[in-house]
């Protein structure tokens, strides 16, 4: 049985105070908290196993090196990824990205078409527009409608013989629509398209099959998902990884260099220059042991309750609006108050120990879309409860009545 009191009590950072107030942390979407298992984790590495790894004949480095490989297996498994040299190491989502645009620098031609979505976060823009610039390619948006929800009907009519790749991300860090990822890797592949997938927002609610979405690339960080910062994976189809060249040179991705010529390692070293994050890699598997326990079916289930309550007492205050209402999403509620900017009710919900973000969120264009400067965010997790949505529904009707 679900208990959230019980989970409440592996996160040490929830019992703290912030401005004289209990902890309301609602900015789970920036980065998730870590539980006590996980932390423990982390100091039984750096206490009995600390070493450099892949490289040394001696106890620590072999055991280190086995814990590092077991965490991959572990990562393979929960993505459900067909071998575990698909699965490369990497320091976050935004680094697993930029490793693939790089790889296709060398792929794509003058006039080839790639497609990204109007509700991607910076990370998911940038790469692309700075691979257009290099290769001559062209870059097409998938427009969104009111309701924060991408236009299928726009994206069929984008598709064409020229489209090479598309990139969309599972559920939006700004709104939490999730996407019909399904659909939009199954029409990528019927004009021979490879699709890369941001996980990064939807892998703390959502548990993705790799195989069954037959994605080209699926990207994710640990932090979001009760791990360690600085560290997260990109899964990547093995005929897809050994297209594209190594992202950057150095130790551990060579398997033999001369000054006349450098041969590359297999998979996935290939793609993993220099000491990785090795804690952080072995944590992530300890994180992803974590979440499994609780279940992804039980967490989706306790944080949809969450978004429904929370929808309904935030819609009640007058003058309060909610951006993305698409019936298809998770618990993240951006909202602004009539007339306040949202970072005056931030800082407001702040002194009463209220964590929340405000901001265009690193996703500008959505914001330029609805023609505001930002929202307050509100996002949620599965040690959240009722009584904290109360106590930001309260604070937001103090933040109106102190800003109006």
């Amino acid at each position: 049985m679900f208990n959230v009191q019980d989970i409440r009590n592996d996160f040490p950072i929830l019992s703290r105070k912030v401005n004289g107030k209990p902890l309301v942390y609602f900015d789970n979407a920036a980065t998730s908290q870590t539980p006590q298992q996980v932390i423990d984790a982390i100091v039984d590495y750096y206490s009995n196993y600390n070493a450099n790894i892949h490289r040394g004949v001696h106890t620590l480095s072999q055991e280190a090196t086995d814990l590092y490989e077991q965490a991959r297996k572990k990562i393979q498994a929960h993505f459900n990824a067909k071998f575990s040299h698909e699965i490369v190491l990497t320091s976050g989502t935004t680094h697993s990205i930029n490793l693939v645009a790089n790889g296709f620098s060398s792929i794509l031609k003058k006039g080839d078409e790639i497609i990204v979505s109007a509700l991607e976060h910076h990370s998911n823009i940038v790469p692309w527009q700075m691979l257009c610039e290099q290769t001559g390619a062209v870059l097409k948006v998938i427009p969104m409608n009111e309701d924060g929800a991408l236009i299928m009907d726009d994206y069929d009519n984008l598709l064409s013989k020229n489209t090479k790749l598309v990139f969309v991300n599972h559920i939006s860090n700004a709104l939490g629509t999730i996407n019909p990822i399904e659909y939009i890797i199954e029409k990528a592949h019927q004009v021979g398209a490879a699709v890369l997938i941001d996980g990064a927002q939807a892998c703390p609610h959502i548990k993705p099959d790799v195989q069954a979405l037959d994605v080209d690339f699926y990207v994710a960080s640990a932090h979001k998902m009760c791990g360690p910062t600085g560290v997260g994976m990109l899964y990547g189809k093995e005929e897809w990884l050994n297209k594209l060249p190594p992202y950057q040179g150095g130790g551990e991705m060579i398997a033999e260099v001369t000054f006349e010529k450098t041969t590359y390692a297999d998979l996935p070293h290939k793609f993993e220059a220099g000491t990785p994050n090795i804690a952080g890699g072995i944590v992530f598997g300890a994180a992803i042991d974590y979440m499994n326990s609780i279940g992804f079916d039980v967490i989706a289930t306790y944080e949809n309750d969450l978004l429904d309550y929370a929808t309904e007492k935030l819609l009640q205050i007058e003058g309060l609006k909610i951006y993305g209402t698409s019936k298809s999403k998770t618990s993240v509620i951006s909202f602004n108050l009539e007339n306040i900017h949202p970072y005056d009710i931030g800082t407001i919900l702040d002194k009463l120990g209220i964590a929340v973000r405000t901001g265009h969120h690193c996703a500008q264009p959505i914001m330029d879309f609805y023609c505001i400067p930002g929202t307050v965010r509100a996002s949620f997790s599965f040690y959240n409860t009722k009584e904290e949505i109360d106590a930001l529904v309260e604070g937001v009707k103090k933040a109106k009545m102190m800003l109006s």
